[in-house]
């Protein structure tokens, strides 16, 4: 008897098991259900056992049958999703970089123009990275991220990008409510906006040794897009990655107020997928040098 394994007898033998006659797995399979019954046939003769209880008309699984089916059912499936991911793997022709929100819009997209001239060759999809949730690297190949602060997955790179120290910034009409020298106690009686939650203005306050405590009023945002806009539309002082901000305040849209910094800990990080050895190498590579060349262009040690 032969030791290869019979492929076409399991798979006739799992249709049936799951879904409950061979005339619904001949259906399933595109095959008559003479030939579902001859291939489950076979493969009884070749484990030398019958895998299925017999009454008259009606065939039940055996408990050795079921065991079998269920073990094929899920090796099955996880061949069909291998399979899926090479073909996907072989069709995708795009560079995928997701970014969270505030890099996308206000750093990436802003430039983006000037890779797709000199690299017109490669394209490129862009999509969103939300903070807080891990990267999917099965359909994406570079991340930027925010405080990436986990361990670091099998197969992937990370490289600091941007800082993310952060300073006191509100609109121009705001600020001429204040007297200059701005300080911690005009900041409190203008309003707060807060990112995320409220310790950053908390740290603010506490470095700036202010003789008020920290505003805990104020608008909370989730997303540091809808803290910026409501900066930008004099509803509060926020704290803002000036990685982020630095053209609102070259353009004079957004006022700094303190030389005060908070969050120097964070920052803003590129993830590289697991693409060693992938058709996808090259492009991310030359998207990678084009950003850091990027980068360089300004000097963010700040001030």
């Amino acid at each position: 008897m032969s030791e290869h394994l019979p492929l076409n007898a399991l798979r006739a033998f799992e249709a049936v098991v799951r879904t409950g006659s061979f005339k619904a797995a001949a259906e399933q399979l595109f095959v008559t259900q003479s030939a579902v019954s001859h291939q489950v046939k076979h493969l009884e003769e070749w484990f030398g056992t019958p895998l299925f209880e017999r009454e008259g008309n009606r065939s039940k699984p055996l408990p050795a049958g079921q065991e079998l089916a269920r073990v094929l059912t899920l090796s099955f499936g996880q061949i069909a999703t291998a399979c899926q991911q090479v073909r996907a793997e072989a069709a995708q022709t795009a560079l995928v970089i997701a970014a969270i929100p505030s890099v996308a819009l206000l750093w990436l997209i802003p430039r983006l123009q000037g890779f797709r001239e000199a690299h017109p060759d490669i394209d490129v999809r862009i999509v969103y990275a939300m903070h807080g949730r891990d990267i999917d690297f099965r359909a994406v190949h570079l991340a930027f991220v925010f405080g990436w602060g986990g361990e670091q997955l099998p197969g992937t790179r990370i490289e600091p990008f941007l800082p993310g120290h952060a300073v006191a910034v509100c609109s121009p009409a705001l600020a001429e409510q204040m007297e200059q020298p701005y300080c911690a106690e005009g900041i409190a009686r203008l309003g707060v906006l807060h990112d995320t939650d409220r310790n950053g203005w908390k740290e603010w306050f506490e470095r700036a040794k202010a003789t008020v405590p920290a505003p805990q009023t104020g608008p909370v945002y989730e997303d540091f897009n809808l803290l910026r806009a409501a900066a930008l539309s004099g509803q509060g002082v926020a704290l803002c990655p000036l990685a982020m901000i630095r053209p609102d305040l070259e353009a004079g849209r957004l006022v700094r107020l303190s030389e005060m910094m908070v969050k120097e800990d964070s920052g803003y990080y590129l993830l590289w997928g697991p693409l060693s050895g992938t058709p996808m190498m090259e492009p991310a590579r030359a998207f990678r040098d084009w950003a850091f060349s990027e980068r360089s262009l300004q000097d963010w040690s700040l001030a």
